[in-house]
């Protein structure tokens, strides 16, 4: 089995999941890009993959802790 990574990343004026480089989904805050690549990579874990998630600090989007307008 192969490692399965998933990188939470600034798209646009919102955010996404790089997987497979490819960019997926459309998130409106950082935390719900996070939730969703946290819930494929428990799929990954289940058919034996390693697994790799990773998050920015607030240093990217708007500066803000979860990357929305407002915390």
């Amino acid at each position: 089995m192969g490692l399965a990574s998933y990188d939470v990343i600034e798209s646009g004026s919102s955010w996404g999941v790089l997987h497979d480089g490819n960019v997926e989904g459309t998130y409106d805050t950082k935390e719900a890009a996070f939730e969703a690549a946290v819930a494929a990579a428990s799929l990954a874990i289940r058919q034996g993959h390693e697994v790799r998630v990773s998050a920015p600090s607030r240093a990217a989007g708007n500066k803000t802790a979860l990357g929305a307008a407002t915390n």
